[in-house]
């Protein structure tokens, strides 16, 4: 049965349903232009893996050079957002590099500065192999959330 009473409560509760949308669709708004930045941030960050195999009897100094050079990098470039290089612990001569740059310009930057030119120009005779490999993120917001995840444990 129709009463008047039930026809203003049906409408009340579509008003409040219209309005509820209409809030969620104006928060969204609200957030896209930081949801943007980061979509844009992710894209243009480069992301890249050297894997780099070593002349055994230059080992040691090929990493005490690789060192300088990316505590340089990290220190003085703030498009450097990581230069993080490793070996393999089974063949110590097989390096890995973790790149992560905030843009291509940034790498390109990166690559004009004084201690990168020194790190290219004294370590070639001590590369065997070099391979440059860019990668892509697969879950790009899980970068974010570790390097937050850093921040916080300070």
């Amino acid at each position: 049965m129709y009463t008047k009473q039930n026809g203003t409560m049906e409408q009340m509760a579509g008003f409040k349903s219209k309005v509820h949308s209409i809030l969620v669709f104006q928060l969204i708004m609200a957030l896209m232009p930081a949801v943007y930045q980061t979509v844009m941030a992710q894209t243009q960050r480069m992301v890249r893996i050297a894997e780099i195999e070593i002349v055994p009897a230059y080992l040691e100094e090929y990493k005490t050079i690789l060192e300088a050079e990316a505590a340089a990098s990290l220190k003085l470039e703030p498009g450097v957002i990581a230069i993080f290089p490793m070996y393999q612990k089974e063949n110590t001569t097989q390096i890995r590099i973790l790149e992560i740059y905030a843009s291509k310009t940034a790498y390109e930057q990166h690559l004009k500065t004084p201690h990168f030119e020194k790190y290219k120009t004294t370590t070639p005779h001590m590369v065997k192999s070099l391979k440059l490999v860019d990668m892509e993120a697969v879950d790009a917001a899980t970068m974010l959330l570790m390097f937050k995840k850093l921040q916080e444990d300070k």
